[in-house]
C-alpha cells in the first residue's frame, strides 16, 4: 500500500491537507496506543508522530515498508535515529516550526525571574505589598551564554538583540557560526563569563545529565539558569543545591527530567523545587502555541513533499 501515512498523534489538519493533494493518503488516529499501531504499521511506509510515541527498535523491525518518519516538532530523541537510518528510512522533523515560540519563551522564563514577576504577583494577590524584596536585575549589559547554536539557540540570540546584552555561544558539533547576535567561543569562556546560561541542545547520550554538580560548579559568576531543550540534559537536584550554594539566582525551567503528574510528584527533589522561589516552572510548553501548531505541520509537510519521497 504505496503512500499511506500513519498519523499516531495529534497535528495541524494542514498536514494532511497538503500531504494528500500532493498524493499521500493519511490516516490519522491521534489516540492509538503503541501496540495497536505495531499491529497496523506493516500497512504504511510513513508515519507522523509527536513526542509521545516512541519510535523504538522494536517498532522499526514491525514496521518493514516504513520509509519515511515525520517528527512533528524539533526533538528527535523518541527516536532510535542510528537504527532507523541503518534501515534506510528517512528522518524529518521541522525545528523551523517552533524556534520562535522556544525563543519567546525564553526571554519570558528570563524576565520573569529577573524581576520576580511571578512572586510579586502572587504576594499582591496573598494582600502582600514588598517592593523592596521584588527588586529586579536588568538584561541589559549582561553576558547571555547559550549553549547549542541550532534552531532554538539562534532564535534565543535574535530575540535577545535589542537589549543591549553580549551573547556567546557555544556548540561541540559547529563552527565558525559567529554572526549578527551571538559570538562563537569556548565552553571556557561561556564558564568564566556568563551570568545568564540557557540550553538548546538535544538529547543524545552525551547530554544526559550533562548539567550536575561538577558542570555547576566551575562557573564563575552567579547565573540565572534556563532549559528550554530537554528535561534530562539537566539534573534538577544540581540545580536546587547551586541555588543553596548562591552559584545560581534563579532557574527558568520549562521541562524536567520527570514530567506530568503522579510521577513528577514522586521524585525526591519535587518538594524543595517546588517550594523554591527561585525556580519557575512550565509545563514543556516553550515550543507549543497556537502559531507554533501550524507552523510545525506546515514545515514538515514542505520537507516531505518536496523530499521526492512520493512512490510513483
Amino acid at each position: 500500500m504505496k503512500n499511506n501515512i500513519l498519523i499516531v498523534d495529534d497535528i495541524h489538519p494542514i498536514f494532511i491537507e497538503r500531504a494528500e493533494a500532493a498524493g499521500y493518503t493519511c490516516d490519522y488516529q491521534p489516540t492509538i496506543k503503541t501496540d495497536e499501531a505495531l499491529a497496523i504499521l506493516n500497512n504504511y511506509d510513513g508515519m507522523v508522530i509527536r513526542s509521545k510515541f516512541q519510535v523504538s527498535r522494536e517498532v522499526i523491525d514491525g514496521a518493514p515498508n516504513l520509509r519515511f518518519i515525520c517528527r512533528a516538532g524539533a526533538g528527535m530523541d523518541n527516536i532510535d535515529e542510528e537504527y532507523a537510518i541503518s534501515r534506510g528510512i528517512t528522518l524529518i522533523n521541522a525545528p523551523e516550526g517552533n524556534s520562535d515560540a522556544v525563543g519567546e519563551h525564553a526571554i519570558g522564563l528570563l524576565l520573569s525571574l529577573m524581576n520576580h514577576i511571578n512572586i510579586g504577583d502572587a504576594q499582591i494577590r496573598a494582600g502582600s505589598w514588598q517592593r523592596e524584596a521584588n527588586r529586579g536585575h536588568e538584561l541589559k549589559g549582561k553576558t547571555v551564554g547559550i549553549i547549542g547554536y541550532g534552531h532554538m539557540g539562534q532564535s534565543f540570540a535574535r530575540k535577545l538583540s535589542g537589549f543591549g546584552v553580549q551573547v556567546i555561544a557555544y556548540d561541540k558539533y559547529k563552527t565558525g557560526f559567529s554572526d549578527a547576535y551571538a559570538r562563537e567561543v569556548s565552553m571556557e569562556e561561556i564558564v568564566k563569563h556568563s551570568e545568564i546560561l540557557s540550553f538548546h541542545i538535544p538529547l543524545t547520550r552525551e547530554t544526559n545529565g550533562l548539567v550536575d554538580d561538577e558542570y555547576l560548579f566551575h562557573f564563575r559568576k552567579p547565573i540565572f539558569l534556563l532549559n528550554t531543550s530537554r528535561g534530562k540534559v539537566v539534573k534538577t537536584s544540581a540545580v536546587l543545591n547551586a541555588i543553596k550554594q548562591n552559584k545560581i539566582i534563579g532557574a527558568g525551567l520549562d521541562v524536567l527530567e520527570v514530567e506530568k503528574f503522579p510521577a513528577l510528584g514522586e521524585q525526591p527533589w519535587f518538594d524543595e523545587l517546588r517550594q523554591s522561589n527561585k525556580v519557575l516552572l512550565s509545563p514543556h510548553v516553550a515550543g507549543w502555541t497556537f502559531d507554533s501548531y501550524r507552523k510545525i505541520s506546515e514545515v514538515m509537510v514542505e520537507k516531505l513533499v518536496s523530499s521526492e519521497l512520493l512512490s510513483k
